[in-house]
């Protein structure tokens, strides 16, 4: 099955959704995106944010206060690089989407830090 990941995904990509691996800060395509419209997962297409719950973090990472209804994204405790996070997950194929964390500045106080490379963007 991971043969499959590897001929459907970039390398970047099939480090980054399945090998739970992180783009560099600030240089993914969804950092500074402000368009209306859904973001899918990369792996299988399934939705995940709406561009209202999108917010500025500065963080380096898209960045959302919550997430589309119907249990879209697995929540996962990681304790690795020596630091206890949860990690999220696509809850269709399980791919590594980032980390969330209770720091946000809305009215959630969560910030969903997503890798861009493993979304998708479609237009309104």
């Amino acid at each position: 099955m991971e043969n499959d990941w590897e001929k459907k995904l970039t390398p970047e990509e099939y480090r980054v959704l399945r090998e739970k691996g992180t783009e560099k800060p600030f240089s993914g395509t969804y950092n500074n995106h402000f368009k209306d419209g859904i973001y899918y997962c990369k792996g299988c297409d399934q939705q995940l944010f709406n561009s209202s719950m999108k917010f500025e973090s500065s963080c380096g990472w898209p960045s959302f206060d919550n997430e589309i209804e119907g249990n879209k994204i697995n929540k996962n405790p990681d304790s690795s690089f020596g630091m206890i996070r949860t990690e999220i997950t696509c809850s269709n194929c399980n791919s590594h989407l980032g980390h969330i964390f209770n720091d946000g500045p809305t009215k959630t106080n969560l910030r969903y830090c997503v890798n861009s490379i493993s979304i998708n963007f479609k237009a309104k």
